[in-house]
């Protein structure tokens, strides 16, 4: 299992993931770094099986319109700061860990309260 975070999410929790699950990336380190388009993002991640990290509504609407990404985490949590948004997906983990070994398709909100999990059947 292997992340790729979106531009507004910190490295601090890059670093955190990557520790993990090396091979993590963040689109600041690859294809055209902050300016590399959603599109290229969900291609690049589907081509490659990371799950997509992201705070961006558009991943979320290409999901559930176009079934891309595969495989995405929404963080709905506003102006949270690093250390409490690393505690939230370390205590999330076990359950993304499992959910990406049963399901091909996912996708998870995560917020203050909790977690939403969306399925995509084909």
């Amino acid at each position: 299992m292997k992340f790729l975070c979106d531009v507004h999410i910190s490295f601090k929790l890059l670093q955190l993931l990557t520790e993990k699950y090396p091979g993590s990336v963040h689109v600041n380190n690859i294809l055209d770094s902050y300016l590399t388009k959603d599109e290229s993002i969900i291609d690049y991640a589907d081509t490659h099986d990371f799950i997509i990290v992201t705070k961006d509504k558009d991943f979320k609407n290409a999901f559930l319109v176009r079934h891309k990404p595969k495989k995405l985490i929404k963080v709905n949590l506003g102006n949270l700061s690093n250390a409490e948004l690393i505690r939230i997906i370390s205590v999330n983990l076990p359950k993304i860990e499992h959910l990406n070994l049963l399901k091909e398709s996912f996708m998870i909100e995560i917020n203050n309260q909790d977690i939403t999990i969306t399925e995509l059947n084909y």
